[in-house]
């Protein structure tokens, strides 16, 4: 069989999955697995009379590769990827390359990529995305860490990802250290704001106008044939139809606690700590610990009132509405997860390609959907371009949306449903679009209880102003303005 083009440490699904991808692809691939009889059983079953190297040692793996070694990590984020690291380190030559495939969080992999390179070997964190179907079929990956390895990794990773219309792989290099993991930390955080959306959208038509299953199925259908065609609102759709055993819609009967592996939260932090307001996927993250609460929520309901939710009117019409609640909200946490690359960018050192982004999300990535060929369009045409919101096909969608978006919001509120993801990204809007807003007032309470001075409309930016506003606080004002 000759040596292998990369090793891959990790039989899990996700990483079985991407060997037999790579080896569909043309690629010898040796693999190593803790606990061996996973590599015994894979060998001998799945791996079969394929191009495939079962390794019971680190030493066999290491042996059985082709120099500069290439060696891909599927492993539990955390600890694991430290302890294997240390665990081969001893094994390599120099210039050998080890990859992190796994949802690692970004500071992690700037400290791995530093470790790895100062004993003369490369390193890759590589956001994968598309869950099992796309680790086989063709995911969505998001590499980053040392340049040097770019041209290694290339081949193998633009052959197994998704490919989009006219052939482009859904795969470049993101940037230096973390860039790609902070990329892959996003498109989370955008997934858990997509996900919230459509949630608050089938809640309405749950709640509110009192549709069943199929019939909410049914509108999820027609909405993947236009503006919201996407991978999510697809399997919505197939959710929606799909029936138990005795008949009725499986969806009806799942619990209403959702859980979360901490990705949206660390867009969430990342974006407190960059000082960028993130309000849709924060709100999608609260509402995933508010459903978590479920016994709470259940004794609650039994002593908090609210409006009873009836609905008068044209059913279709506010459908409609919906929908456009649902596109408009979609551009804005797109437009906030945006903003929050550029301010990390700029933090970090890196030269993200925005628009080469929005190509690696085209494809095989779980938010997946036909919108992201605007985006890309949009940094095309202006790689410059401040906010999503700015650019003129989000703005004419955004105007022809919000009279709908308004009103389900509004209804949203008055009869008692909640709706945080849509209501945030309104508030966000009407904030972005507003030339002055009430932050004048919390300046003045900041210079009264604390001395923390102000700006004045009627003087340069940067010249500072505090006010002795009861006559007893002296002229004394804070070192430090943090506006």
């Amino acid at each position: 069989m000759g040596k292998a083009d990369i090793g891959l440490i990790g039989l899990a699904v996700m990483g079985e999955n991407l060997v037999m991808n790579m080896e569909s692809k043309g690629f010898t691939v040796a693999v190593f697995n803790r606990s061996t009889n996973k590599v015994t059983n894979f060998i001998e079953g799945r791996a079969k009379g394929k191009n495939i190297i079962g390794a019971m040692t680190i030493q066999e793996l290491v042996d059985n590769l082709k120099v500069p070694r290439k060696i891909m990590m599927m492993v539990k984020a955390g600890k694991p990827v430290d302890e294997f690291i240390d665990t081969i380190i001893p094994y390599l030559d120099k210039g050998d390359i080890l990859i992190d495939g796994g949802n690692s969080h970004f500071p992690d992999t700037i400290r791995r990529c530093k470790y790895v390179e100062e004993k003369g070997f490369l390193y890759v964190g590589t956001g994968v995305s598309g869950g099992e179907e796309g680790a086989l079929k063709g995911p969505s990956m998001m590499p980053g860490g040392s340049p040097a390895a770019w041209p290694f990794v290339k081949p193998i990773f633009q052959a197994i990802s998704a490919k989009v219309e006219d052939g482009s792989p859904c795969c470049d290099w993101v940037g230096d250290n973390g860039a790609g993991h902070f990329v892959k930390m996003v498109h989370n955080g955008i997934e858990y704001g997509d996900m919230q959306l459509i949630c608050e959208a089938y809640h309405l038509m749950r709640e509110y106008l009192g549709m069943s299953a199929d019939e909410i199925h049914e509108v999820f259908k027609e909405w993947n044939t236009g503006v919201l065609d996407s991978y999510l609102v697809e399997i919505t759709r197939d959710i929606l139809a799909y029936k138990d055993t005795d008949g009725s819609p499986i969806v009806d009967k799942i619990l209403d606690t959702a859980g979360q592996k901490g990705t949206g939260k660390w867009t969430s932090i990342a974006s407190l700590d960059e000082g960028i307001p993130l309000t849709l996927i924060g709100e999608a993250v609260y509402a995933r610990c508010l459903s978590a609460i479920k016994e709470e929520r259940v004794v609650a309901s039994k002593i908090l009132s609210g409006p009873v939710a009836k609905f008068e009117g044209d059913k279709k019409a506010f459908i409609e509405d919906i929908k456009n609640a649902l596109f408009a909200s979609k551009i804005v946490s797109y437009a906030q997860g945006y903003t929050l690359l550029r301010a990390a960018a700029k933090t970090y050192g890196w030269n993200l390609k925005y628009g080469e982004i929005a190509l690696m999300w085209r494809g095989g990535c779980i938010i997946r959907s036909t919108f992201l060929k605007n985006i890309k369009e949009a940094f095309d045409k202006n790689p410059e371009l401040d906010n999503l919101l700015l650019d003129p096909f989000f703005k004419e969608n955004i105007d022809k949306a919000q009279s709908g978006w308004r009103k389900v919001a509004a209804t949203a509120m008055l009869n008692g449903i909640p709706v945080p993801a849509f209501s945030s990204a309104l508030s966000y809007y009407d904030g972005y679009r507003s030339a002055r807003l009430p932050a004048n007032l919390l300046q003045a309470q900041r210079d009264y209880f604390g001395a923390h001075t102000y700006e004045r409309t009627d003087k340069p930016r940067g010249e500072l102003f505090h006010t002795n506003w009861t006559g007893r606080g002296g002229s004394t004002s804070a070192s430090t303005y943090i506006a």
